[in-house]
């Protein structure tokens, strides 16, 4: 969207109790520190196995503070008796020394309050056995074993650590429903690990694209529990996150708190909030570098400040390595790898236009070298990721009247059609549909990234969404966010779930579907 200016595997759990002395802080010792630090604990820990795939695995490791004072500031230690080995790991620093793992605190959520729980997770590799540790350390104190039950994994959600100008959700937070599906392709459909189809019915949460360098934050409003259970309630099971390669990347023209590790890691929490609410993420490289002043050029920067008509080799190429690494073992998070592409704005011919967005290089009237599909399919699979990859057409992804003769070689067959549709676009009708789109989706997987109308109504929505779902495509609603929606598409007038006249259209379609 153009903006206006401004898991299917069983689960093992293991539980522990443990009432911890709390050691010193680094730094200065306050009064309020040094009472603190003489204070004692009770804690219990669970792990779980959320998530197996023969050679990797996700931890998901819950404190729940049992006692009557809050834990300011944690260190978590435990030993695996094989040959587990540590690949990313996030809501908490994460090391590995030989078979033993230490989890600290992150600075944006070091404290745990009375009766409250924290979930920290990681990523593993590992070959042979898989056996769940069966003792942990809180702050150097041993926790025992326990008879007490194994905490909800949701008691305490992932706050935002950047600020967040929007108001508190009213929402209560509701306990998470589970583990995300773990996603392929087969033939046409999206399926889960157990062979399952999966259809995607979700919203974008817009903001990671442009808060961080536009300066005011990582999000666009909440990104806490009680935000994820408004739109869970609504019935969805998929939220695309458009992001910033500059941002991610730590390039010097985005303000340091909002860029590099401190961004990765916000996303990184967020999708584990999403999975831990059984929701599909899909990460979408929205905003890109390169200079650009043609024909519907959206602004003249060479920075990430706004949408491109193609991502930029020298950035993007860095930016989905970077995210694959990340991500790669967690199929339950798909990569959209470019929003809305729109070279055939700069190109003379649709041969031009399709041979600059699937091979890239140098683009007839883009002064930039492009990254087309195929390299950042390359990247994405030279890192070993086979995370489902979604690839939108042309004119802003609503042109897919090539894309099968176009669509890039994949060794993983894991490639996924992204579609745009708007009230606004030339595919706008029941017919274009039937000619354009159902040809491409008879194919691969159609997922339609972004929907939605400008008029703050849903009569464009009760023409397309039951067309969607004759065929049997995903789609994701633009967007879930507090804007005034006779401007933009704008679901919700407030954080928790109120829907604007557009947003209860949707809703109501979500819940006629059962």
């Amino acid at each position: 969207m153009r903006h206006p200016t401004r898991l299917a595997a069983a689960t093992a759990v293991v539980t522990a109790g443990c009432v911890a002395a709390l050691l010193p802080l680094a730094g200065p010792t306050s009064a309020a520190t040094a009472t603190a630090t003489t204070a004692t604990a009770s804690c219990s820990v669970s792990y779980a196995d959320t998530s197996d795939w023969s050679t990797g695995f996700t931890a998901a490791i819950t404190i729940t503070d049992t006692g009557a004072t809050a834990i300011s500031g944690w260190t978590l230690g435990y030993a695996y008796t094989g040959n587990q080995t540590l690949q990313s790991g996030w809501n908490g620093t994460w090391s590995q020394a030989g078979q033993q793992v230490t989890v600290t605190a992150p600075s944006w959520s070091s404290g745990i309050a009375a009766g409250g729980s924290y979930t920290t997770d990681a990523n593993f590799g590992y070959s042979g056995a898989n056996a769940a540790p069966q003792s942990f350390t809180v702050n150097g104190v041993t926790c025992g074993p326990s008879a007490s039950a194994a905490p909800s994994a949701s008691a305490s959600p992932s706050p935002s650590p950047s600020p967040s100008p929007s108001p508190s959700p009213s929402a209560s937070a509701s306990a998470p429903t589970g583990s995300a599906p773990a996603l392929h392709v087969s033939g046409n459909r999206l399926v889960d690990a157990t062979g399952r189809t999966v259809t995607l019915h979700g919203v974008n949460r817009s903001g990671a694209e442009f808060s961080c360098v536009q300066g005011t934050g990582i999000f666009d409003g909440p990104v806490d529990q009680a935000s994820v259970s408004a739109m869970a309630s609504w019935g969805i099971n998929a939220v695309r996150v458009p992001l910033n390669e500059d941002c991610w990347l730590g390039l010097s023209d985005v303000d340091a708190a909002y860029a590099g590790s401190n961004y990765i890691d916000a996303i990184k929490d967020y999708v584990s909030l999403l999975h831990q609410n059984g929701l599909v993420a899909v990460l979408d490289l929205h905003w890109t570098d390169g200079v650009y002043t043609g024909d519907s050029s959206a602004c003249s920067s060479a920075t990430a400040t706004c949408q491109k008509p193609m991502p930029d080799a020298a950035e993007a190429i860095p930016f989905w390595t970077s995210v694959a690494e990340t991500f790669k073992g967690d199929d339950s998070t798909v990569f959209d790898l470019f929003n809305e592409p729109y070279p055939d704005r700069a190109a003379s011919t649709a041969t031009q236009a399709w041979t600059c967005w699937r091979d890239g290089g140098t683009c007839p009237g883009i002064g930039y070298q492009v990254a087309g599909m195929q390299s950042m399919v390359n990247a994405v699979r030279g890192t070993g990721a086979d995370n489902v990859l979604m690839l939108g057409g042309l004119a802003y992804a609503n042109d897919l009247t090539q894309w099968l003769a176009y669509e890039p070689s994949d060794p993983d067959h894991d490639l996924a059609a992204s579609w745009h549709s708007y009230n606004f676009n030339s595919c706008s009708s029941s017919s274009c549909w039937n000619s354009q789109i159902a040809p491409v989706l008879a194919q691969v997987p159609l997922v339609t990234g972004e929907l939605g109308e400008n008029d703050c109504g849903t009569g464009y929505l009760g023409s397309l969404l039951p067309w969607l779902d004759q065929e049997g495509a995903s789609y994701l609603a633009w967007t879930w966010n507090t804007w005034d929606c006779s401007s933009g598409p704008a679901l919700i007038s407030n954080y928790d779930g109120t829907p604007t006249a557009y947003g209860a259209g949707f809703k109501a379609h979500l819940a006629a579907l059962g």
